[in-house]
């Protein structure tokens, strides 16, 4: 049999035929693939990425890329069952495979919805309000975001083959920069058929996505200051990348995401007769054996209150005494093997190294017998549970990680001790809390917030829709401080931002009206017979503006909106009460104010304004009495081009509405903005 050589995809093109290094069947040992011999050229691939991969996405807006997210993510998941096939090889069991492979298509999904929700059309995203920089508002400040012009360097030293390059991959594509991904190599067969998927799908522009078998050789020497790199995997490697000459004399922008001594604590109001007793059970020997405790975010550490160590290693060796090794091909088997024999070598000589301090619980003498055929040639290793007595006064087991299905006991005393064993870890991605209190809640997390990126409280209440410890959300931070690498991925929005250039913009408010695509208030406005509530999408302009005829409200308008509301406020019908208050006098409701001033400008007849559904940054900004007079301007402020159709088949856009209402001296009453879907023509 002929053994695949796996193929880096650079500049447009798949290239390898020799043959490298060879890449085993985790489960036996068998030949799946290997690496090729063929050194590729990396100015070539970062030329590609600059001159073909950054003008094709900028062709794009960020709406568009949104949608092609959401295409690449259906893509993917109608044919997720090429990639299990092929998820197999790694020693992952079907549940593995999912968080790996569904979990990569879910976050392309998560990344498309950010895209059409919170980004704007065009490349450029306002990071407003403006700020006025003079007395007259003739000159004004503001911030803008622009795609960096550069390339993504995305390298991944874990064993998620699809999820680790995706992850990185949707925030970059959708922020308009390309990437070259170099993932493990261990399990690098596998990212190679997501990648020749993605490329077969037709939707990734030229340039967008070039991927490394192999190792990055001189990648790094060829970067500039408008790239960027992020890099997951071991603390150690994350500290060589970090100063990379290049990299510190660039000030490229370097984002790690490293391993971590992660913990779980059981908090002491919990007893052993309670639920939440046995979801710290459950928690601490999912996260050993799924992916055979190959995940950056699993439970290294099990901070218990001492009197119930004895209970929580009698259910933990319980709980893990049930769980099938073997092939997870086979109907039963519930962990897999590590992703390769040098990985297994690795884990052992770390437990060797742990267990001069910690003493066994649980591990390869409870036997230990993976099913299967040729497993013996298999990269299995057996779930180890360790108790370290006197974690406060051994570092060792604080610093020494075995990335396998490992973790370790460590008793306290009181919470203080507790956190104290959670911040020795140094930094680490994650932390749990199990308690039913929430004034530990309240104690606990603040404090460990310090070291830890993201915390998990978990309770019986939050158990049914629980995520889990070990696992990263889209639009959640995934990073944490010291050990873990200081860096943020993931967190929705912010994960974009990160691939993004911050600007400051100064100028008349007229001129950043221009640049950001947004209506700023003080910018010349554009009036006409036309109503901008009759104007299709296509013809709307930000800055098409409507200043209203005028209302004077009286004595009869608060009486009836009140009857109309239920709101009796005092502020709004008792005169010697209202004189006492800080007014001096009876006021009208705020939202009557924003009901009036709805009545000033809307269109009532059929029209391209579909419907209104929504309110922005509503503020009342002054009172309105009895005998004031209001009056609104309402501007068109921005379109966003959602590209979507209506169930006739008509097009749609959003269009957001400046609102000032202000009275008979001109002074702003109340701001706001209204949110609109608007027809298209055709």
């Amino acid at each position: 049999m002929t053994l695949t050589t796996l193929q880096s995809y650079i500049a447009g093109r798949w290239i390898g035929k020799e043959s490298a290094q060879v890449l085993r069947n985790a489960v036996n040992g068998k030949p799946v693939a290997a690496t090729h011999a063929e050194k590729l050229d990396f100015a070539e691939a970062v030329q590609h990425a600059r001159k073909v991969g950054v003008p094709n996405l900028l062709k794009l807006d960020f709406q568009q890329r949104a949608e092609r997210l959401k295409a690449l993510a259906k893509f993917l998941a109608d044919r997720k069952e090429e990639l299990y096939a092929v998820s197999a090889h790694t020693g992952a069991t079907r549940t593995d495979g999912w968080i790996d492979i569904e979990g990569g298509s879910g976050t392309l999904f998560a990344y498309a919805s950010v895209g059409t929700n919170e980004l704007p059309s065009g490349n450029v995203v306002h990071e407003g309000p403006a700020v006025p920089l003079g007395k007259k508002n003739a000159f004004a400040g503001t911030h803008i975001l622009v795609p960096r012009g550069g390339v993504a360097v995305h390298i991944n030293a874990f064993n998620f083959p699809v999820w680790g390059l995706l992850e990185k991959f949707a925030p970059s594509f959708l922020a308009g920069v390309p990437c070259i991904g170099k993932p493990a190599t261990a399990t690098s067969y596998l990212t190679e058929k997501a990648v020749r998927l993605m490329v077969e799908s037709g939707l990734l522009p030229e340039g967008s996505l070039q991927l490394v078998i192999g190792g990055t050789g001189d990648l790094l020497d060829r970067l500039e200051g408008a790239d960027v790199v992020t890099f997951t995997g071991s603390a150690d490697t994350a500290a060589k990348l970090r100063v990379h000459p290049n990299v510190i004399r660039h000030s490229i922008p370097f984002n790690a995401e490293a391993d971590s001594l992660n913990m779980a604590v059981l908090a002491p109001d919990v007893t052993p007769d309670d639920e939440e007793f046995d979801l710290f059970v459950k928690e601490v020997a999912r996260e050993m054996t799924v992916k055979a405790g190959q995940k950056c975010t699993a439970i290294r550490r099990a901070i218990v209150p001492r009197k119930y160590v004895d209970e929580v290693s009698s259910r933990l060796r319980a709980r893990l005494a049930k769980v099938v090794v073997g092939d997870p091909s086979l109907e039963d088997v519930r962990m897999g093997a590590l992703a390769s024999l040098d990985q297994k070598a690795d884990v052992a000589e770390r437990v060797k190294a742990l267990m001069k301090n910690a003493e066994l619980v649980f591990g390869e003498k409870d036997g230990f017998s993976p099913k299967g055929d040729g497993v013996a040639e298999g990269a299995f290793f057996a779930p180890t549970l360790l108790l370290a007595k006197n974690a406060m006064g051994d570092d060792s087991v604080h610093d020494i990680e075995a990335f396998g299905p490992v973790s370790t006991l460590m008793p306290y005393e009181d919470l203080d001790e507790a956190l104290a064993l959670a911040a020795k870890g140094k930094g680490s991605l994650v932390g749990t809390l199990v308690t039913k209190d929430p004034a530990t809640a309240a104690r606990f997390v603040p404090a460990a917030a310090m070291t830890h990126g993201r915390i998990l409280v978990l309770d019986r209440e939050a158990a049914a829709e629980s995520t889990g410890h070990g696992s990263p959300l889209p639009m959640l931070k995934h990073g944490g401080p010291g050990r873990a690498g200081g860096g943020e991925e993931l967190g929705g929005l912010r994960a974009v931002k990160h691939y993004l250039q911050r600007a400051a913009v100064q100028g008349s408010p007229t001129m950043l009206t221009a640049v950001t695509g947004e209506f700023v208030r003080g910018a010349k406005v554009r009036e006409s017979e036309i109503h901008p509530f009759r104007r299709y999408f296509e013809d709307l302009q930000v800055g098409d503006s409507l200043l209203t005829h005028r209302r004077t409200v009286g004595e009869a308008d608060i009486v009836n909106f009140g009857g109309i509301s239920g709101d009796y406020f005092y502020m709004h019908f008792d005169e010697v009460a209202a004189k006492d208050s800080p007014f001096g006098k009876r006021i009208a409701h705020g939202y009557f104010v924003l009901s009036a001033a709805a009545g000033l400008f809307v269109s009532p007849a059929p029209g391209p304004v579909l419907a209104n559904y929504g309110l922005d940054t509503l503020r009342f900004v002054k009172p309105v009495g009895i005998g004031d007079t209001i009056q609104a301007r309402l501007t068109a402020k921005r379109k966003i081009d959602r590209r979507k159709k209506d169930a006739k088949g008509q097009g749609q856009g959003v269009v957001a509405w400046d609102v000032e209402v202000t009275n008979q001296d001109g002074e702003l009453v109340a701001s706001y903005d209204i949110l609109t879907l608007v027809a298209k023509r055709g």
